[in-house]
C-alpha cells in the first residue's frame, strides 16, 4: 500500500455528523482481494444503532435549515471543488477501486473520470432553475412552481461500480440541498470511504453527508424502515429492491430502485461485422460481466449466426484475465467466492437444460493466475431459448447466451421477452429498421450500432423489474426534489362566497 493510499483510506471508520468514529460495538469486517482471495484490510462495520444515529444526524441537519437554504451557487461551487479533488486523487482512487473490486486499473480510471463528470454536470444543472411561472389569467396573481430538496436521503450502492454508482446519488442530492446517509456495499466499501474524506476536505458541512458501512441485512431496517427518511435510492438485486420498496411503503417513503437487467444485443445480417463482433464481446465480458447493463443475450439472425458465434468464440478464448493491477490484464476476477460459485452453478444448469457450451465455463488454465483468485473464463452458450435459466436469470458474470431469429418481428419479440427492461443494443445498417427496433424495445436505454455508453446528461433506469425512477439527467435531480406550487395574490379582496351583500 502506497503512503498516499494509506492516507486516503485512513482509519476506515464510520462518518456521522461530521466526525469519524468506530462502530459502536467495535465490529470490523475483513475485505478480500478478489485477485488472490486473501484478506488485505479491515473496515469498521456499523450496527443498527450507528445507522439510526446517522439518519438522526441527517434529519437534524436538514431540519435546521442552513444547508437547504444555502444558495445554489455555493452548492454548485462545492460540487466543482469535489470534482477538482477527484482529478487530483484520480490515481489513488482508481487503485483503491481495483484492489476492492478486481476490475482492471484502466476501467477504474475511466470510472473516476465519469464520477468527475457527474459532479460537474450537476453543478451546472443546479444553477439552471427549473422553477416556472404559470399564467392563471389574473394579472393580480403570481403563480409559481418551485423545487425544494426532498429531505433526508438513504443512498445504497452496489459492489460492481462502488464509486460511480454512489456518485449518481450523492451529486444530485448535494445539488438539491438534501442531507443523506450513504451505505456502500459491504464487499467493496473502500473507495466510498476515501471519497467521503474527499468530500469532507471539499467543505461538505457536518451532518449533510453521513457514511455507514455494513451488510444490508444488518443495517437495512434502520435505514429503510425509518419514518425520519424522506427518500431511498437503491441500486442492487431484484429481491432486495422488492423488500426495500415494501418496507418503505409503510411510511409512504419515496423510493427509486435500479434492479439490474437481462439485456439483449440484437444483430441483423446487414450489421457491420468487425464492430459488431467487437462490441458484443465487450458488451458482455467487460468487468467479467459484472455490469447491470451487460449485453448477456446475443440475439442473432440465423443466416449469420454460426459464423458470428465462431468469431466470438475465437476472440473470447484470447481474452487475457489477470490481476486488475497488472497492466497486461484485459479483465479481472469475479468479486467474491460467492459470485464464482454462482457461475459454476449456472454452467451446470445450462448444460443440464440443453445449452451448448462453446467456450469457458471454468477457471482459466493459466499458471500465472493466483490459485486463490476468483477467476472465471469468458463463457458462451449456443442454441439457447427462453425456457433456459441462463437466458431468464441475471447471471451477473461472464456468460453469453445465443438465440437465433429469422424475422424482424421475432427479433423484437425476443428482445422484449424478459421481465427486466434496463438496456438493449441493436446492430443494423438499415436506418429505418434500426429506428423501428429502438422504438419497439421496452428498455430504458437502447443503443443503435453501439453499446454500453452513457452520459450524465441523459437519464438512466429501466422498465419492468429493472426498477423505477431515474438517475442522471434532469430527472436524476428531480428525484431529490419536491415540487411546490406558490399562489401569490398581490391584490387580495374578499370573495364574499358566504354572506354576499
Amino acid at each position: 500500500m502506497t503512503p498516499s493510499l494509506a492516507g486516503l483510506i485512513g482509519t476506515h471508520q464510520l462518518y456521522v455528523d461530521g466526525a469519524w468514529r468506530p462502530a459502536s460495538d467495535g465490529g470490523v469486517r475483513a475485505l478480500i482481494n478478489p485477485a488472490n482471495g486473501t484478506e488485505f484490510i479491515s473496515v469498521d462495520e456499523a450496527t443498527p444503532d450507528d445507522a439510526t444515529a446517522a439518519v438522526a444526524a441527517a434529519r437534524t441537519t436538514f431540519d435546521a435549515g442552513e444547508w437547504q437554504a444555502t444558495p445554489v451557487a455555493e452548492r454548485a461551487a462545492l460540487l466543482r471543488r469535489i470534482a477538482d479533488l477527484l482529478v487530483r486523487d484520480k490515481a489513488d482512487l482508481a487503485y483503491i477501486e481495483t484492489l476492492d473490486t478486481g476490475k482492471t486499473l484502466a476501467e477504474s480510471e475511466i470510472d473516476i473520470d465519469d464520477v468527475e463528470s457527474v459532479f460537474r454536470y450537476y453543478a451546472s444543472l443546479a444553477e439552471t432553475s427549473a422553477d416556472r411561472v404559470v399564467d392563471v389569467g389574473n394579472p393580480a396573481v403570481i403563480s409559481r412552481v418551485v423545487h425544494e430538496p426532498i429531505g433526508v436521503c438513504v443512498l445504497i450502492a452496489p459492489w460492481n461500480y462502488p464509486l460511480l454508482q454512489i456518485s449518481w446519488k450523492i451529486a444530485p442530492a448535494l445539488a438539491a440541498g438534501c442531507t443523506m446517509v450513504v451505505k456502500p456495499s459491504e464487499v467493496t466499501p473502500l473507495s466510498t470511504i476515501a471519497f467521503v474524506r474527499l468530500c469532507e476536505e471539499a467543505g461538505v458541512p457536518a451532518g449533510v453527508l453521513n457514511l455507514v458501512q455494513g451488510s444490508g441485512a444488518t443495517l437495512g431496517p434502520a435505514l429503510t424502515d425509518n419514518p425520519e427518511v424522506d427518500f431511498i435510492s437503491f441500486t442492487g438485486g431484484l429481491q432486495t429492491g422488492i423488500v426495500i420498496s415494501e418496507t418503505a411503503a409503510r411510511h409512504v417513503t419515496k423510493v427509486a430502485v435500479e434492479l439490474g437487467g437481462k439485456n439483449p444485443h440484437i444483430v441483423f445480417p446487414d450489421a457491420e461485422w468487425e464492430s459488431s463482433v467487437d462490441q458484443v464481446l465487450t458488451g458482455v465480458f467487460l468487468h467479467s460481466g459484472q455490469v447491470c447493463s451487460s449485453g448477456t443475450r446475443l440475439i442473432v439472425h440465423t443466416s449469420i449466426a454460426d459464423d458470428f458465434v465462431d468469431a466470438l468464440v475465437g476472440k473470447a478464448t484470447t481474452i487475457r484475465m489477470g490481476d486488475g493491477l497488472d497492466p497486461a490484464s484485459e479483465t479481472g476476477p469475479l468479486v467474491s467466492q460467492a459470485q464464482l460459485d454462482k457461475m459454476h452453478a449456472y454452467v451446470a444448469t445450462a448444460e443440464k437444460e440443453g445449452a451448448v457450451r462453446r467456450c469457458g465455463g471454468d477457471r482459466p488454465e493459466r499458471a500465472d493466475l493466483d490459485p486463490g483468485g476468483y477467476f472465471f473464463s469468458p463463457t458462451i452458450f449456443d442454441h439457447c431459448d427462453r425456457s433456459m435459466t441462463i437466458v431468464r436469470d441475471e447471471t451477473f458474470g461472464p456468460i453469453l447466451t445465443v438465440e437465433r431469429f429469422d424475422t424482424e418481428e421475432q427479433a423484437l419479440a425476443l428482445g422484449n421477452d424478459t421481465s427486466y427492461g434496463l438496456a438493449a443494443g441493436v446492430r443494423t445498417s438499415d436506418a429505418a429498421l434500426g429506428e423501428r427496433m429502438v422504438r419497439g424495445l421496452r428498455h430504458g436505454t437502447v443503443w443503435l450500432n453501439d453499446f454500453g455508453y452513457y452520459t450524465p446528461a441523459a437519464e438512466w433506469g429501466g422498465f419492468g423489474k429493472s426498477g423505477n425512477g431515474r438517475e442522471l439527467g434532469p430527472t436524476g435531480l428531480a428525484e431529490y426534489q419536491e415540487t411546490k406550487h406558490i399562489w401569490h395574490n398581490t391584490a387580495p379582496s374578499a370573495s364574499r362566497w358566504f354572506g354576499p351583500e
